[in-house]
């Protein structure tokens, strides 16, 4: 029987992934989250679970043994709140608690798979796992690097010094089921869906950093995508390192939103000066509170993950938010 641990289980990635390690029949699985905020129990509600431990008392059990043979930790747990101003809090969850995992996995020869953030490279331009692109621009961003860069100092620049399995993926902009409780910081998807449900149209962001209205791009990425790579490395332990986790395709913000929009109509697809024609696509002022903080392209460079061997196909925006619409209709 394979035990796997999931952090931030309840969460919105770490749901999803224990949703994907059950679909191979693995349920021997103990999810480590913190239910202060109640609601995300709906997460776990259908999934199967050997156990569920808080987070306040896991670190300091696992570090112990007191889970007996561990095959892999999965470790989505976080604070993924771009705008969290409090930076001990941050680095208390995002770097301190992941350097005692790390050193607690590597006594007791345990794999860890971990989230970093494409949010590492922050105001560069180019997206390729190396330090000189790395420039983040909040302290989450620096959250997430200064782990990276504390396991390429334990593990060597390409991890290859790690005894037992060490990846860490930098997730681009991941939306899809599971993501209801992240308030805020929930996808656009997401928050487009409700706006066209209540309002019947969707909103973007204006011209903003000499991008034309709705036309910031991201590397957007489904989270079937996400957990699919997860579980690709999660069959090959002997492929460490760290890796970008996108399409390594850059599409506009507006291509998001005439998806939404497209799939949630019952009338033929309209193309974006259609649907922006019809008010059902509205901008807004760029807001000040998120001047000089905001990526307005990102595209994944998969060079190393190719050459790591994984050529996993990813979904582009058109078929992957049609089928997040669907599910949220369906729930």
């Amino acid at each position: 029987m394979t035990r796997v641990v999931v952090t931030g289980a309840a969460g919105f990635i770490g749901s999803n992934i224990v949703r994907g390690l059950n679909a191979r029949g693995i349920d021997d699985i103990i999810a480590v989250d913190d239910l202060t905020q109640g609601d995300k129990f709906r997460n776990l509600a259908d999934l199967r679970i050997a156990d569920y431990v808080d987070a306040d008392l896991f670190y300091d059990l696992f570090a112990e043994g007191g889970f007996g043979k561990v095959e892999a930790v999965f470790h989505e747990g976080a604070c993924s709140d771009t705008m969290e101003t409090d930076g001990k809090y941050m680095m208390d969850n995002n770097y301190t608690l992941s350097c005692g995992l790390f050193h607690a996995c590597r006594q007791r020869g345990v794999r860890l798979l971990y989230a970093s953030s494409a949010a590492t490279y922050g105001g560069s331009d180019t997206f390729r796992e190396s330090p000189e692109f790395e420039k983040p621009l909040n302290v989450y961003g620096y959250s997430k690097l200064l782990f990276d860069q504390r396991m390429r100092r334990e593990l060597g620049a390409q991890f290859q010094d790690a005894t037992h399995q060490v990846a860490g993926f930098r997730y681009f902009n991941v939306y899809g089921p599971r993501e209801q409780h992240k308030g805020r910081m929930a996808s656009v998807a997401f928050h487009q869906f409700n706006q066209f449900r209540a309002d019947g149209k969707v909103k973007l962001f204006g011209d903003y950093g000499g991008y034309g209205a709705g036309e910031q791009q991201r590397d957007f990425v489904f989270i079937d995508d996400v957990v699919a790579v997860n579980l690709w490395f999660f069959d090959h332990p002997q492929k460490s390192g760290l890796f970008n986790l996108g399409t390594g395709r850059a599409q506009p913000f507006n291509d998001v939103a005439l998806a939404t929009v497209n799939a949630l109509r019952s009338a033929p697809p309209l193309d974006l000066a259609g649907a922006v024609a019809q008010g059902l696509i509205e901008y807004v002022p760029f807001p000040e509170a998120l001047r000089g903080k905001y990526q307005c392209y990102t595209q994944a460079d998969l060079s190393a993950l190719r050459t790591a061997g994984c050529d996993h196909a990813f979904a582009d925006v058109q078929s992957g938010v049609s089928s997040y619409m669907k599910s949220l209709l369906n729930s």
